[in-house]
């Protein structure tokens, strides 16, 4: 069983490539892991990322939502949640 749900693995699966030259996982068992490693979040809603960002010093004053979830870290999931990935 996977510490992510597949929606997650399977998004980050497919675009690793925003935030990362080089693939880092090539199936669903090594995105799993990996986003376990790095502490990889899911979130709800654009004001939980906001929030996630600020929690964690990032300076995102000034950025509307939609300059924040277009952030290379920040992965639109299908179901209309966040995944974000710090690299």
């Amino acid at each position: 069983m996977y510490e992510f749900e597949e929606i997650v693995l399977e998004t980050f699966l497919k675009l690793q490539g925003q935030l990362f030259d080089e693939p880092v996982a090539e199936t669903l068992e090594e995105a799993d892991e990996f986003l376990a490693d790095c502490m990889a979040v899911v979130l709800d809603t654009p004001g939980e990322v906001r929030e996630y960002f600020e929690e964690e010093g990032a300076d995102v004053e000034g950025m509307d939502d939609e300059e924040l979830l277009q952030s290379a870290e920040v992965f639109a999931l299908p179901d209309s949640r966040y995944l974000v990935v710090e690299a």
